[in-house]
């Protein structure tokens, strides 16, 4: 009978400071330090890693810009080419580039791709890697990182769990 008592007694307590946790995590419309931070993530929603033939022509990797407003300026969205640590780095220009829709080759400012948001609207956009068939024997492996952008007037963050797509050419 004393067990049934202590047992009933920690399940009181327990939903006692369960129910009066004070939820700090809140994030109410209007919040001025939020009002004009953005996310961009790749989908589907992962860090998965993309496998390709040096055949396979252009990739195509979307990628969503969330907002919930229309402002009066452009969001732009970083992201950047990283190849630290990888043992066989694939060669930006000779096994890959970055391009635009139309296949013109995009150049990176300090390193860095941009991708436009006009008037900071949500979007589903994409990153496209035109594969070069590189003869070179061997796979070779690249990561595309979405990087945050702070600027005056907005920041453009990402999410843990989908702001890079590791690369992988075969």
């Amino acid at each position: 009978m004393k067990k049934i008592h202590i047992v009933a007694l920690i399940a009181l307590l327990s939903g006692f400071f369960i129910t009066s946790c004070k939820n700090d995590h809140s994030y109410p419309d209007g919040t001025p330090e939020f009002e004009n931070y953005y996310y961009l993530g790749f989908l589907p929603w992962n860090n998965t890693k993309v496998s390709a033939n040096r055949t396979a022509g252009t990739l195509k990797f979307p990628v969503e810009f969330h907002s919930a407003f229309v402002r009066t300026y452009d969001a732009e969205a970083k992201y950047t080419i990283v190849t630290t640590g990888i043992a066989a780095p694939a060669v930006l220009g000779q096994d890959y580039d970055i391009v635009d829709k139309d296949g013109n080759t995009i150049q990176p400012v300090d390193g860095k791709y941009t991708i436009t948001f006009p008037q900071a609207k949500y979007k589903v956009d994409t990153i496209y890697v035109k594969l070069l068939n590189n003869a070179t024997p061997g796979t070779r492996s690249t990561e595309i990182d979405i990087v945050s952008n702070v600027t005056d007037k907005y920041t453009v963050g990402n999410f843990s769990d989908a702001f890079k797509r590791p690369l992988e050419i075969k």
